[in-house]
């Protein structure tokens, strides 16, 4: 089932986090299991899967990045080996990112560590910003134009992801030492 459905919310990128923490806790109250301790083996059986589905949607939906997966999933734009074309500028840009982490891991330099880390930065919050107005708007789009938002959500989707690896590296380098 649709963890928005589920939850009776309409399907956004922004929904109401607090609407989405009160619809689980009374969910997690109405199909606790210990309610139903003497209900039939199906009737536990049906109860625990609840359970497991409230649990699992409250995760999703509660959690930015987990959610825009999730919602990008379920239009299937994100399956394996399908079409995830970046614009050549951004794949040389995250590159060019690389070249620079591996020459820290070399001959590691602070100040480089810290243009590095401003430019993955910088990459980042144009991105967001960019990708923002059209995770505000999403859910009051007609579905053509939602179409076309979703392929630019996942367009910001698989950046992020190539910028999520650049900012772990850095911080196995903040982390690992002391320099």
């Amino acid at each position: 089932m649709n963890y928005f459905h589920f939850y009776e919310i309409p399907e956004s990128f922004l929904p109401d986090e607090k609407a989405i923490q009160t619809k689980y806790y009374a969910l997690s109250r109405e199909f606790h299991p210990d309610y139903y301790t003497l209900e039939p083996q199906e009737k536990q059986q049906e109860i625990l899967e609840k359970s497991t589905l409230n649990t699992n949607a409250y995760r999703t939906l509660s959690n930015f990045d987990r959610r825009m997966q999730y919602i990008l999933e379920q239009h299937g734009l994100l399956e394996e080996g399908g079409q995830n074309d970046l614009p050549q500028d951004f794949l040389m840009e995250v590159m060019e990112l690389n070249e620079q982490l591996m020459d820290l891991e070399m001959d590691y330099d602070s100040v480089q560590f810290k243009i590095v880390s401003d430019q993955t930065n910088e990459i980042e919050g144009f991105l967001k910003a960019a990708i923002w107005p059209v995770l505000e708007n999403y859910e009051n789009l007609p579905p053509d134009a939602q179409a076309e938002a979703l392929k630019q959500v996942k367009n910001y989707y698989l950046k992020q992801r190539y910028l999520l690896r650049i900012k772990e590296s850095l911080n196995k380098f903040a982390s690992s030492s002391d320099r």
